[in-house]
């Protein structure tokens, strides 16, 4: 059976993310860096979970892999604000996390037409 394409984008987008997180200012590794990658490493679970489960319970991993997404954005916007993303980082993540968003609203859609 063939990865769906939002394991794999989301695959692509915490490999991306890795080593641009380690460019940011050294004091806020422990705080909003930290903050990011967990809940990009969340949402990477969540859509993990949500694909071992059925009806209601994965209805409900989907919804809490959104909560973890918005949150993923969140911190992205907050990033780009303070400058330790550069512009064009800033799009491409953008970009990235656009796309995971379809796919994941995608998914939630079929659930629930199932």
């Amino acid at each position: 059976m063939e990865e769906m394409p939002l394991f794999s984008r989301t695959l692509d987008f915490i490999t991306w993310l890795m080593p641009v997180l380690n460019n940011f200012p050294r004091s806020q590794r422990f705080a909003i860096t930290k903050r990011l990658l967990d809940a990009a490493l969340d949402f990477q679970e969540l859509i993990i979970e949500a694909n071992n489960c059925r009806g209601q319970a994965r209805l409900a991993r989907l919804g809490q892999a959104d909560a973890a997404l918005d949150k993923v954005r969140l911190y992205l916007r907050l990033s780009a604000r303070w400058e330790w993303l550069k512009p064009g980082q800033y799009q491409h993540a953008a970009g990235m996390v656009t796309e995971i968003g379809r796919l994941l609203g995608g998914w939630h859609k079929q659930t629930v037409a199932i």
